[in-house]
């Protein structure tokens, strides 16, 4: 697997650099700005991008932007986000043409580095790994004329749970309920979604995916 980083502090960069090729991953690129993540993508082609929201020079939002011309210039590149803090209109931004695998996860979470890595390979396989809190922040800032307004209370929570990348055996496990009522709650939320079977495994991306640029 071959990633590209994009983080302006040397120590947290050389160290998820460190992480990521302990685990059998090949780091192609590690840099420090927007220009050169874009370079770096349209020259490496990786099979994922890990970046940092805010780069310089203002340290706003160079690195979201970045990432969306990345994908605008080089279609279906994963794109792992990590920040300090929940962007919300960056995180929906980022959603918004659907393509490639996605993730947004705050920096705390790369202190558990088993499952920073699980995350890492999730999106380069083309899934999803957003953080609770960034879901959280998601759900409450959607609407009542949500496209994901038909489905039940029970059935958002499974929704939610599958945000975050959870099997149907981790959410059974998070909401106390057996596999088989997970797999109901899913088959109903991809009826709702307009999702049909021959759509494949892809469902489950594409009903997150929907799920979250309905924020």
């Amino acid at each position: 697997m071959r990633v590209v980083i994009a983080e302006d502090l040397a120590l947290l960069r050389d160290g998820i650099v460190r992480l990521l090729r302990d685990n059998g991953m090949e780091v192609v690129a590690a840099v420090e700005d927007g220009d050169a993540l874009v370079a770096a993508i349209e020259r490496e082609r990786p099979d994922v991008a890990v970046v940092d929201v805010r780069l310089p020079p203002s340290f706003r939002d160079e690195g979201l932007r970045a990432a969306i011309e990345a994908r605008r210039r080089v279609p279906g590149t994963a794109v792992l986000v990590v920040s300090q803090y929940v962007e919300q209109t960056y995180a929906v931004e980022l959603l918004a043409d659907g393509a490639g695998g996605i993730g947004y996860l705050l920096k705390e979470r790369i202190a558990d580095p088993a499952e920073f890595v699980e995350a890492v390979r999730r999106v380069a396989a083309g899934g999803t790994a957003m953080d609770p809190e960034v879901v959280a922040q998601l759900v409450a800032r959607r609407g009542p004329a949500s496209a994901v307004g038909d489905l039940t209370p029970r059935e958002r929570q499974v929704l939610e749970l599958m945000a975050e990348g959870r099997s149907n055996a981790a959410i059974a496990r998070a909401l106390v309920v057996t596999e088989g009522a997970v797999e109901k709650h899913v088959s109903n939320i991809f009826g709702k979604l307009g999702l049909a079977s021959s759509e494949g495994a892809h469902r489950r991306v594409l009903a997150v995916l929907a799920f979250l640029r309905s924020a």
